[in-house]
Formats: structure tokens, sequence, C-alpha cells
């Protein structure tokens, strides 16, 4: 009997999960689009995916913060 694979399965959960949040986020911005007001305002900001915390302008991303290391 083969082996299961949980990676793949997980691989797979992972993907489903993020295709779901990404229609709900599409289905968010198209309510207030259409709507033209600020309901949904406090939830707007918490959900941000495309833009990870460490991006932040200047940050590069801790590749030099050894100090024994030279660049």
């Amino acid at each position: 009997m083969a082996k299961t694979n949980y990676r793949f399965e997980k691989r797979q959960r992972d993907m489903a999960k993020k295709r779901k949040q990404e229609e709900k986020r599409q289905r968010k911005l198209a309510a207030k689009a259409g709507s033209g007001s600020d309901a949904d305002a406090g939830e707007g900001g918490a959900q941000r995916p495309e833009s990870p915390p460490s991006a932040a302008p200047g940050d590069n991303g801790g590749t030099n913060s050894s100090p024994d290391r030279e660049p």
C-alpha cells in the first residue's frame, strides 16, 4: 500500500484556504466599491496578505543585521 503524502495534502488545504480568503477579500472590495460607504472601514485594514509587515521602506530584511559580517 502506498504511503500517504501529508505534505501534498497540507499544501492543497493551504492553497484552498488562501483561495477562499482571496475570494472573500474580492467580495468585500466589490461591496465596498458598490456601496461607497465607510461601514467596513474598521475591518478593511486588518487583512492585508499582499503586504507583509517586514516590507517596510528602508528595511533590508535583516540580511546585514549580523555585526561580524561585512557587506
